[in-house]
């Protein structure tokens, strides 16, 4: 029966390639993942899984606990730069709405997870995707080209990120990305560094800069912030930049500077997609995750919508000896998919203006606004994202 079993090249072993090469594999399907990096990628940041993640990973058979990763503690929120509260969400509330806790980890353990979840050499890595062609038009079986061999495949994900290669071949109109107007630094700041330091779950807005931290299970803290900035700025001495930005905030954001380290900071512009994709599918190819739908951090959800991606493909897609037509369930995925992914990247772009502002006037109103919100209203903030999540031909979520 193994020869029967169709194959499945993955492009890219970030999050969503491995999510959607773990759900493939669990339904009997033979996967290749191609990976252009000479080794794991998935380095130098972490990551919050949402509850609609969460659920997600249940389909495919994945505990996202056994990367290591820590409920997020029992309040998170939004601060001034003086460390006055603007609003705060209670995770017990969060948790009651939504079904269970968000999860804080590092990228890299999630993906160490996934990758170890995988049959050995399934992970092809120093191996670009250059180009996915079919003799016998869209619906025929694709050939992968890459420098090290061609593949024949069933089916081909593109998985292959932001500045997606596959997305640029097969959408050539596309607009592409769109620059934000904000950079962004990312660090993870080891349990030594960030001891003592009182470390909440927390994003402080400013005029136009950002500062967020996120505690992890082993004492670690994921620290990031973002500024308004001309695309490609990138500053000689990163903590002298960053102190010089925030080094006056409340406590403990000077600390954590300090005790950064510069070589550890990743930076990067933040953009989006200019504008949505018309579909999600060509023939017997999909793309999924950044390469399909890429946005903002705003909403912490990225990775999430990835994620989704993953479990609506393998269900769809059924098992590897099911006759089911692969282009039909593509183009299935593509109508499951496309609205609910660019909603929340619009979304997300959306609330990264409102916290980006600069002027002082917009900034006093901003503030008063969330202040203002009433602490129901903070609760059901997410409502439609985090509750959102679906298999197709299936309610939201189980009673």
């Amino acid at each position: 029966m193994s020869g029967l079993r169709r194959h499945a090249v993955v492009s890219g072993a970030g999050i969503g390639g491995l999510a959607a090469a773990l759900a493939l594999h669990r339904r009997g399907w033979r996967v290749s993942v191609c990976e252009r990096a000479a080794g794991p990628t998935a380095v130098g940041a972490g990551i919050v899984l949402a509850p609609n993640a969460l659920r997600a990973f249940d389909t495919i058979g994945f505990d996202a606990t056994r990367a290591g990763g820590r409920t997020v503690p029992a309040a998170m929120g939004v601060r001034r730069a003086d460390g006055r509260w603007l609003t705060r969400a209670d995770t017990a509330a969060l948790t009651a709405r939504y079904g269970r806790p968000p999860l804080a980890l590092h990228r890299s353990a999630l993906a160490d997870a996934l990758a170890a979840a995988l049959p050995e050499g399934t992970i092809r890595y120093a191996t670009a995707v250059t180009a996915v062609t079919s003799a016998d038009g869209a619906a025929g079986r694709p050939v992968v080209r890459t420098a090290e061999g061609d593949l024949e495949a069933d089916l081909v994900l593109a998985a292959d990120g932001i500045h997606s290669p596959l997305r640029r071949q097969y959408f050539p109109h596309h607009p592409g990305l769109h620059y934000s107007g904000e950079t962004a630094w990312r660090t993870v700041l080891p349990a030594s560094a960030a001891a003592g330091a009182g470390v909440d779950t927390a994003e402080t807005w400013g005029r136009g800069e950002r500062f967020g931290t996120v505690p992890l299970a082993d004492g670690r803290v994921y620290v990031y912030a973002t500024a308004v900035a001309p695309e490609g700025y990138r500053p000689a001495d990163v903590r002298a930049e960053l102190l010089r930005r925030f080094g006056t905030w409340h406590d403990p954001v000077p600390a954590l500077l300090e005790r950064i380290d510069p070589a550890a900071v990743l930076q990067h512009d933040l953009h989006d997609l200019a504008a949505p994709l018309p579909r999600f599918h060509h023939g017997r190819l999909a793309w999924l995750g950044d390469a399909a739908h890429a946005m903002t951090p705003n909403l912490g959800q990225g990775g999430c919508q990835a994620v989704e991606d993953a479990a609506v493909l393998a269900h769809l897609l059924g098992d590897a000896e099911d006759a089911r037509d692969v282009p039909a369930a593509l183009a299935a995925y593509s109508a499951a998919r496309c609205a609910r992914t660019d909603a929340i990247r619009v979304r997300a772009r959306r609330t990264g203006r409102v916290a980006a502002l600069t002027h002082p006037l917009a900034v006093a109103l901003r503030d008063l606004a969330v202040r203002a919100t009433p602490a129901f209203a903070t609760n059901r903030a997410m409502d439609g994202i985090v509750d959102g999540f679906r298999l197709p031909g299936l309610p939201a979520r189980p009673e």
